[in-house]
């Protein structure tokens, strides 16, 4: 499917305008695919549309199998889309591009027109960054809310048109804010346009250890779940340089993060943080693999931003939230998370450091030690050059540098948001994960069924961060950096997404209201 369309403003909004550059929204092909929701925080039985299309977002992220800080910009785009839209049948908040200038009246301020226009705002999006679900989840669902998919209006005395003109605004602004979605930087959309190349040449696993530098990330070759031979490349390498929502540039927060990591090759850090890993491999429990998996989000999955708009689904539900309610809190959350995921890629295009898996084969080659063998094989000694990390064969370790976690910068910051947005810690959710279940050692792991409960958001996030040490991906250092950033990075966003629920960003920006057009400036990651 194919739709192009042109929309006239009226001039005072066209005025506003003119800094997105706004002029044509296409809407990209489509491959059918199946939907579903394989996860056990199911929305409530009478989802908003708020809700249902956060699913839908969420099985187009499934289905098109991107990268973490992809995926989280997905997010973000989508939900910014719905927020405009909704912001024009609000009194006092603000939309990220256009402002107030698409304000409805107080008699159109309808439960309604919001849904109408946040719909379109929501459908628009998604054809354009997760197009492969457009034609058997999009279009389905439009129809079923009682909407014409093919409706292109832009008249913005219209729900329609408000959805439509919201979000071509936004997506405008994303095409050009440096992630290469277009692939017009490079072939390819979202390839790395930034010219990183790896210190260390690929390596199967268990790591080689003739590395040129120990200190630096060393790519993986293995054969995936579908029988391809992969070789990595560093995913969103260029991802340092994309324009945040609340940050000032994606190093705002590097000194932070500097100051706990990552450890040199040499030092006693270094060893111990390898010393660590190897412990707790030899002595995994049933629950610590359990923990390990149920966080792992790895390809074919909503990937951990994903996951936490389940948890933020959950607590909307258990709050009775509005539609209202609910537009707003993904907001800020998917924005936040946005971020946290440019602030921790910073990290890792910085220091570009050293993974588990290669580190400790090199420390240990030689030497006998005790770990986790293999599926099945439970604890054995081995030659150290022989230790792997708990993961499946198929997907070894994740294709990018250790420092930070972005597992722990996603989480932390998103625990962070739902504290703030709810004025409590208090979480309350838990899954229960069946004796056998593991995809690691299916049939074996665990023994008997195994609980995981989270009483606070802080909870939940801290074990997100620690399941990576269990499931031997990051070091101590990568875990406890990325918690503190992306604590820190919520903080801003949250600051950022009030100013446009209270429409006082007006005073803070210029008159036009433009929330910045994407700056050609980047500054050199340092080595």
């Amino acid at each position: 499917m194919g739709i192009t369309f042109r929309y006239r403003l009226k001039p005072e909004v066209a005025r506003l305008a003119s800094k997105a550059s706004m002029g044509v929204l296409i809407v990209a092909g489509t491959v059918p695919v199946t939907a579903q929701l394989p996860h056990n925080l199911p929305s409530p039985p009478r989802a908003g549309v708020t809700i249902q299309w956060n699913n839908a977002t969420l099985q187009g992220i499934r289905d098109a199998k991107l990268g973490a800080p992809v995926v989280a910009r997905a997010l973000a785009v989508v939900h910014t889309c719905m927020y405009d839209a909704w912001a024009a049948y609000d009194e006092r908040a603000v939309g990220t591009q256009l402002g107030g200038a698409l304000r409805r009246p107080v008699s159109e301020q309808t439960t309604a027109n919001k849904e109408q226009a946040i719909s379109y705002a929501a459908y628009r999006a998604l054809a354009d960054v997760l197009p492969v679900d457009t034609n058997s989840v999009y279009i389905p669902l439009m129809k079923q809310l009682g909407y014409d998919p093919t409706d292109d209006s832009t008249d913005i005395e219209t729900p329609t048109g408000i959805g439509n003109v919201a979000c071509a605004a936004v997506l405008e602004f994303r095409r050009h804010d440096k992630s290469n979605q277009l692939g017009d930087l490079a072939q390819g959309a979202y390839s790395d346009w930034s010219g990183y190349a790896p210190v260390n040449s690929p390596s199967t696993v268990p790591a080689r250890t003739n590395l040129a530098d120990p200190n630096h990330w060393q790519p993986l070759t293995y054969v995936n779940s579908t029988g391809d031979l992969v070789i990595q490349r560093f995913v969103g390498a260029q991802w340092c340089y994309v324009t945040p929502f609340a940050l000032s540039s994606g190093d705002e927060f590097r000194w932070l993060v500097q100051r706990l990591g990552p450890a040199k090759y040499g030092s006693k850090e270094y060893q111990d943080q390898a010393e660590e890993l190897v412990t707790i491999s030899a002595g995994l429990t049933d629950q610590q693999k359990m923990i390990s998996e149920y966080w792992s989000d790895g390809p074919n999955s909503e990937q951990p931003p994903g996951h936490w708009a389940l948890f933020v689904q959950w607590v909307s539900e258990r709050d009775r939230h509005t539609l209202d309610d609910d537009v707003k809190m993904f907001f800020v959350l998917s924005n936040a998370i946005f971020d946290a995921g440019i602030a921790a890629w910073d990290a890792k295009r910085t220091y570009d450091s050293v993974r588990p898996v290669t580190a400790i084969a090199l420390l240990y080659k030689g030497k006998t030690i005790r770990s986790w063998g293999g599926p099945g094989k439970g604890t054995v000694e081995m030659d150290g050059s022989r230790w792997i990390p708990y993961q499946a064969a198929t997907f070894p370790t994740p294709p990018f540098p250790d420092f930070v976690s972005g597992h722990s910068t996603y989480s932390a910051a998103a625990a962070r948001i739902l504290t703030l947005w709810t004025g409590s810690d208090r979480f309350g959710d838990s899954v229960t994960l069946p004796a056998g279940s593991s995809k690691i050692e299916p049939g074996m792991t665990p023994a008997h069924e195994i609980l995981l409960s989270w009483p606070t958001f802080t909870d939940a996030a801290n074990e997100a961060g620690m399941s990576r040490r269990y499931g031997g991906i990051h070091f101590r250092a990568a875990d406890l950096a990325g918690r503190l950033l992306g604590s820190s990075v919520a903080t801003e966003a949250w600051q950022k997404a009030q100013s446009y629920f209270d429409g006082s960003i007006t005073s803070k920006t210029n008159p036009e209201l433009a929330t910045g057009s994407p700056d050609s400036r980047v500054s050199e990651p340092v080595r």
